[in-house]
C-alpha cells in the first residue's frame, strides 16, 4: 500500500500501481471522465501511468493551465500523425502545447504547403481521433532511440535524442504514429472532438537562423464542437482589438524599417497616453517614498560582467561597442538594476535610512530573435516601470507587502479586475543557470511564498522560471477576453547586493549586506500598453484617454462659439480637440467615434444662442444639452470613478 496526499492535506491508501484516473475514480466517476493528467510530486504525469511510491497528487481537467496543455501537446501528436498519413516522408521537429493551442515545426522537404491543405490534415485529425487508439507510454534506450529515427530518416529527432541522457528517454505511440516525447498525454485520442489548424508560418530549426527553416503548423482543439465555436468567435473579436491594428487608427505608435525592426516609434497620442501612466505612477511612488533616479541607456561592460546579466544575456543580446579606446567596450542597457547598484553604492547607508527606493522609468534593450517580434507585445527596446528597494532583512516582508499593495491598486485603476500570482522559483534539477547561494535562495524563495500567503493572493508554483539572480513573483492577468497575460513582477534577489558588494552599517555599527526587491508593476510600458489597447479595445478610461473631448461645431457659423468652449475645457485641464473641417456634422461624429474619443461636445445654432452644449459619449449617443457647468460635473464624476 502506498499512501496519496490531495491538495487539502487529506491522506488516502491506495496499492501501489494505481493510477490518477483510478483515484478519480474512487472518488467519483464524473470526476474521473474529466481528468485529464495529474500533477504528481510536483510533476505532470498521464492520468493512467501506475505511482508506485508515496506521492502527493493535483488531478488535472480541462479547467487546469495543465489540463489544456496535455489535451493539446496531445493533439500536435494527433497532427503530426495525419500529416504522416497525408505526407508520406514528412520529418518532424517538435510539437509542444502553448498559452492557446499547439504547433508542430514540420519538415515538408520539396512540397510548400498552404492554407487551403488545412482543412483536409483537420479532417484527416478527427478521423483518426475516432479510432480511439491509446497513447502508450514506452521507455526506449539511447541508443535503440537513435536507431529507430535514423532508420526512419528523421535527421531532426536524432539530433534531438544526442542531447539527452540514456535511461530518461520515453516514446508515446498512437495508432501507426511514434514520437520522442516526455509527456504526458490523455488516455487515447477519442477526447478530441474538435480541431481547427489556425495558421502556417516559417520557424528556424531549433530558432537559429543559421539553421533550415521548417513549416510551422498552429491549431487548437477542443472536448467539445461548442467550445471551438465560441472559441472562434474570440479569435474574431481578439482581432478587432488587435493592438498593432488599433496602435495605428488612434495614432499611438508605429514601426519603422529604416528605425529598426523591434523599435517602436511613439507618436504625440501614444507619448501622451505614456505620460499619464507615468505621472500616475510617479505620484503613486513618491507617496510611499521612492526616489526618482535616472541613468544612461548604456554601461561599461564590466558592469553587466559584474551583475551576471553578461554571461547569462551576452550573446543573445546587442553586441558591445567599441570606442576609440582600445580593448573599451560599452553594452546597450540590457537591464536597469547594476546601476541602480552603483547609485545606492555610492552613498554610505545606516540601517537608519533604510529602506531606500530607488525609481526609474528605464529604457533597456534586448535583441529578441525576428520571428518572435510582435508588435509591442515583444521588441527590442522598451521602458521598463522599474524600481529597487534596499532593504533590511527584517523589513523585507513589510516592502514585499507593500509593493503587492501598489500592484494590485495599478490593475484595479486600470480595470484588470481578474488576476493571479504565479511563483516562480528556480529549476528543481538545473542549477546552473542561477548565481548566488543556496542558503539565500531557500530564503528569498520562502520570503515570497509566505508572504503571498500572508497577504491571500491565490497563487500557482512554477518551477524554472525564477529569473537567475533572484525567484519572482509574476501577475497574471485576464483581459476582457479571458485571455492570460503576464505583466507586473517583484523578485527578491540576496546576489546582486554581494556582487556588487553593497553594505549598510547596521545597529552593531557592523556592516551588513542589504536585500534588494526588483519590482516593475506594468512589467513595460511597451508590453501593458499593448494589453490595456486590447482589453478595453481602444475605449481607454477617462482619465487615460489621450483626447477626452473632441467639440465639433456644425458649420464655420458656430467656430468662434466653439473656440470659446474649447478654451474653457483647456482652462480645466481638459485634453481637448476641435474638428474645424469643411465636414458635415455626421463625418465628424463618425471620426470621432472611430478615433474612440470618450466624449463629443456639438457646436449648433441652438447651442450657440443658449450658451449651452449638446453632448454625446463614445459608444452610447446623444446624452442631451447641458449648460457647461452641468457638464462639466458629468465629466468629472466619470474622471474620479
Amino acid at each position: 500500500m502506498l499512501k496519496v496526499t490531495f491538495p487539502d492535506g487529506n491522506v488516502r491508501e491506495y496499492e501501489s500501481g494505481v493510477s490518477s484516473f483510478d483515484i478519480a475514480k474512487s472518488i467519483s466517476h464524473g470526476l474521473a471522465k474529466k481528468v485529464l493528467s495529474a500533477k504528481i510530486n510536483g510533476e505532470i504525469w498521464d492520468a493512467h501511468r501506475p505511482i508506485t511510491e508515496d506521492s502527493t497528487i493535483e488531478l488535472k481537467t480541462w479547467d487546469d493551465t495543465e489540463g489544456k496543455a496535455t489535451f493539446w501537446h496531445s493533439s500536435a501528436h494527433l497532427m503530426a500523425e495525419a500529416l504522416e498519413a497525408l505526407y508520406p516522408g514528412v520529418k518532424l521537429g517538435i510539437g509542444p502545447a502553448i498559452s492557446n493551442g499547439f504547433y508542430y515545426d514540420v519538415d515538408f522537404g520539396d512540397k510548400t504547403l498552404v492554407e487551403a491543405d488545412l482543412a483536409k490534415i483537420e479532417k484527416k485529425m478527427i478521423e483518426l481521433a475516432r479510432q480511439k487508439n491509446a497513447f502508450v507510454r514506452k521507455d526506449v534506450s539511447k541508443a535503440d532511440a537513435i536507431a529507430y529515427f535514423e532508420e526512419k530518416g528523421d535527421p531532426y529527432k536524432v539530433e534531438l535524442l544526442q542531447d539527452l541522457e540514456d535511461g530518461s528517454i520515453t516514446f508515446y505511440e498512437q495508432g501507426n504514429f511514434v514520437d520522442l516525447c516526455r509527456g504526458p498525454h490523455l488516455a487515447s485520442t477519442e477526447k478530441v472532438k474538435a480541431v481547427k489548424l489556425l495558421s502556417i508560418a516559417g520557424a528556424y530549426w531549433r530558432g537559429d537562423e543559421k539553421n533550415k527553416q521548417l513549416t510551422r503548423i498552429y491549431g487548437v482543439s477542443f472536448p467539445k464542437a461548442s467550445m471551438l465555436e465560441e472559441h472562434l468567435n474570440l479569435l474574431e473579436e481578439a482581432k478587432k482589438r488587435d493592438h498593432r491594428k488599433l496602435g495605428q487608427q488612434l495614432g499611438l505608435f508605429t514601426f519603422s524599417e529604416k528605425v529598426g525592426s523591434g523599435l517602436p516609434l511613439w507618436m504625440p497620442k501614444g507619448t501622451l497616453l505614456r505620460s499619464i501612466l507615468q505621472d500616475f505612477l510617479q505620484t503613486q511612488q513618491v507617496k510611499r517614498g521612492y526616489q526618482m533616479v535616472m541613468t544612461p541607456h548604456i554601461g561599461n561592460i564590466d558592469l553587466y560582467k559584474t551583475s551576471g546579466h553578461y554571461e547569462k544575456y551576452g550573446k543573445d543580446s546587442f553586441q558591445p561597442i567599441g570606442t576609440p579606446k582600445e580593448g573599451e567596450e560599452y553594452l546597450l542597457k540590457p537591464m536597469n538594476c547594476p546601476h541602480h547598484c552603483e547609485i545606492y553604492k555610492a552613498t554610505q547607508h545606516s540601517y537608519r535610512d533604510l529602506p531606500v527606493r530607488l525609481g526609474e522609468f528605464g529604457t533597456v534593450y534586448r535583441y529578441e530573435q525576428s520571428g518572435e517580434l510582435n508588435g509591442l507585445l515583444r521588441v527590442r527596446g522598451f521602458t521598463q516601470d522599474d524600481a529597487h528597494i534596499f532593504c533590511t532583512p527584517e523589513q523585507l516582508r513589510e516592502e514585499f507587502k507593500s509593493v503587492i499593495d501598489l500592484v494590485i491598486l495599478v490593475f484595479s485603476k486600470l480595470g484588470f479586475s481578474e488576476f493571479k500570482a504565479q511563483v516562480s522559483l528556480r529549476d528543481k534539477e538545473d542549477r546552473s543557470k542561477y548565481i548566488g547561494s543556496e542558503e539565500n535562495w531557500e530564503k528569498a524563495e520562502q520570503a515570497i511564498i509566505e508572504t503571498a500567503e500572508e497577504k491571500g493572493l491565490p497563487t500557482i508554483v512554477e518551477y524554472g522560471e525564477a529569473a537567475f539572480y533572484g525567484p519572482k513573483l509574476d501577475f497574471m492577468v485576464k483581459d476582457a477576453l479571458g485571455r492570460e497575460w503576464q505583466l507586473g513582477t517583484i523578485q527578491v534577489d540576496y546576489s546582486l547586493p554581494e556582487r556588487f558588494e553593497l553594505e549598510y552599517i547596521g545597529s552593531d555599527n557592523q556592516k551588513h549586506r542589504p536585500v534588494m526587491i526588483h519590482r516593475a508593476p506594468f512589467g513595460s510600458f511597451e508590453r501593458f500598453i499593448a494589453v490595456l489597447i486590447e482589453n478595453c479595445a481602444g475605449n481607454f478610461p477617462l482619465w487615460l484617454a489621450p483626447t477626452q473631448i473632441m467639440v465639433l461645431p456644425i458649420s464655420d457659423k458656430f467656430n468662434d462659439y466653439a473656440q470659446e468652449v474649447l478654451q474653457k475645457l483647456k482652462n480645466d485641464d481638459i485634453r481637448v480637440d476641435i474638428d474645424l473641417r469643411a465636414e458635415k456634422i455626421g463625418r465628424k461624429i463618425r471620426d470621432a467615434e472611430v478615433a474612440k474619443v470618450p466624449y463629443m461636445i456639438i457646436i449648433g445654432e441652438k447651442e450657440q444662442e443658449s450658451q449651452q452644449v449638446a453632448v454625446r459619449r463614445h459608444g452610447q449617443g446623444d446624452k442631451g444639452t447641458l449648460t457647461y457647468e452641468a457638464f462639466k460635473q458629468v465629466f468629472d464624476e466619470e474622471f474620479n470613478q
